[in-house]
């Protein structure tokens, strides 16, 4: 049975204390969604949390409101968004209508919604401290390659962000460049929370080249076709450097997998092997035996162009070199933090030429200074724009609730310990 929520609005006892109640909202698989898990795991020890999504129930919350499996959650109807009638849209929209059945308005002091589709559902749901919104990517270009998309479905995103994330109390996004274009357009100020990988402890590899030891290159991420892996396979049919080239890819698109296999069989043996993924909680670990992490991905999009991949803050919690394409944020990171090479330009010669100039002396000192770099620039540096946010929320709540105590930090779990057990 799925479970509600309406007993959440039941006051607190006289004189008691009690948790803020955050319900964190995602059109996603939260227990494989990256970033919602971050919110998850950094809001629950402070928070009662409860979650919103497809999928299992994430580690740690109070309760989990499971979205069917069978609902679409980007199906909205063709008619309302030719005619412009784009509240129809997105009150029939499938999962909006369930969820509006499902979720009790009132029941939480403060929502965290999840890209702008689901920001209208948290306002709706009329959080005593307010929404904050965090927007994955730069929603109203995030398909703006497919026609289709770019001409029915693109005028209704940018409705919402004027609309309803322009509502909420604080938002947040994943790039600056990204946070520069939402106030651009829309006014939003929006801070900025990268796609960082918590932190690992360990120690750079060394780099010790040689006849049958060639550099070892990697790269992990989904097999897209709009991403132009093939840029890198034929990248290493132009080096002159002995290195090899190993894909750990998601079968987004079996299709691209099966490109990319046919293009690296051309090469000589070894020099390119595309590899199925390995769970992410091995992922770090996995990538830490290579020396260079890469990444060359052509600005065929706006997110594209600014994108700023979790992928990136792997590589430097494995302790590796990065080689990037000249990304603006990506290059931004790699140059701040001199983490190895930014190519010239998005071509397979480019990166061809950046990876031979690679020798082993350049190569520790990337995997050094990514050993430098890696709290910093880890998740738990990254997340505390977050907490201001939420923790912004709860005095806003605290104000129409006495009973409720404002965590003083993620760590303050006291709390819940308060009146006995």
């Amino acid at each position: 049975m799925t479970p509600t929520t309406s007993h959440l609005a039941q006051d607190a006892g006289p004189g008691a204390s009690r948790r803020p109640r955050l319900l964190i909202i995602s059109f996603s698989p939260i227990v494989s969604d990256a970033r919602v898990l971050k919110q998850v795991r950094l809001l629950t020890p402070t928070h009662e949390v409860t979650t919103c999504g497809y999928g299992e129930a994430p580690e740690g919350v109070a309760r989990h409101v499971r979205i069917p499996d069978g609902l679409v959650s980007w199906r909205l109807d063709r008619s309302a968004l030719i005619a412009r009638r784009f509240e129809d849209a997105q009150a029939g929209q499938e999962v909006v209508a369930w969820c509006r059945e499902h979720l009790v308005p009132g029941s939480w002091d403060a929502v965290l919604a999840d890209d702008a589709e689901t920001v209208p559902l948290a306002l709706w749901l009329r959080p005593a401290g307010g929404v904050h919104a965090d927007l994955h990517e730069y929603a109203p270009r995030q398909k703006e390659g497919v026609a289709r998309w770019r001409l029915f479905v693109a005028p209704y995103v940018r409705w919402l962000c004027r609309t309803y994330v322009a509502r909420a109390d604080s938002v947040t996004t994943v790039a600056q460049g990204l946070a520069e274009a939402y106030e651009r357009e829309y006014g939003l100020r929006a801070g900025v929370v990268t796609n960082a990988t918590p932190y690992r402890r360990g120690e750079p590899t060394p780099v010790e080249t040689r006849p049958g030891r060639p550099l070892r290159l990697v790269h992990s991420g989904a097999a897209l076709p709009d991403r132009h892996l093939e840029i890198m396979v034929e990248a290493m049919g132009l080096t002159t450097r002995d290195a090899t080239l190993d894909l750990y890819l998601t079968r987004n698109d079996p299709s691209v997998i099966e490109a990319l296999r046919a293009q690296a069989a051309d090469l000589p043996p070894g020099r390119v092997r595309v590899i199925d993924p390995v769970p992410y909680a091995e992922l770090i670990e996995t990538l830490a035996g290579y020396d260079v992490g890469v990444f060359s991905i052509p600005p065929v999009s706006f997110n594209y162009r600014h994108t700023l991949p979790n992928k990136l803050f792997d590589f430097v919690q494995a302790r590796l070199a990065v080689v990037v394409s000249p990304s603006p944020e990506m290059a931004r990171v790699v140059t701040e933090h001199s983490l190895g090479a930014v190519t010239e330009d998005f071509t397979a010669a480019s990166l061809a030429r950046t990876i031979d100039a690679l020798d082993d002396e350049a190569v520790a000192a990337g995997k050094a200074a990514s050993h430098r770099a890696a709290r910093t620039l880890s998740a738990e540096e990254q997340v505390g724009t977050w907490w201001d946010a939420v923790r912004a929320l709860d005095e806003r709540a605290a104000a129409v609730d006495p009973s409720l105590r404002v965590p003083a930090s993620p760590q303050d779990t006291a709390v819940e310990q308060e009146g006995g057990s």
